[in-house]
């Protein structure tokens, strides 16, 4: 098992340690992507004018709305090649037939 790591990371132009087993660049990547979604909302008018706990909230919220538009995604381009695998073997099925009775018929001949 890896060792944890503790990572200083700017969220919001405040510095947090966060830790963590997986590799601090991908530690940084976390964060730089929590960091665009405040800084994101923080450029929108009126954000600032909320308290801090909805301002969280909202944060929560773009951060879930990217989560579930993501695993849509997933699962349509899942969908999608469930469906391409399925005509891929229909195809191979089609194939291995025509070889078939294309070698029944040069012996037949």
């Amino acid at each position: 098992m890896d060792n944890k790591r503790n990572v200083e990371v700017i969220i919001g132009g405040k510095v947090y340690t966060v830790s963590g087993y997986e590799e601090e660049a991908y530690l940084h990547k976390v964060a730089a992507y929590i960091n665009g979604k405040v800084l994101e909302l923080q450029s929108q008018s009126g954000f600032s004018k909320q308290s801090s706990d909805m301002q969280n909230a909202l944060i929560q919220l773009n951060i879930a709305d990217d989560y579930f538009k993501k695993m849509r995604e997933v699962e349509d381009l899942s969908a999608k090649l469930r469906e391409q695998d399925k005509e891929l073997y229909s195809l191979k099925h089609e194939l291995v037939s025509l070889k078939m009775r294309a070698g029944q018929s040069d012996t037949n001949n």
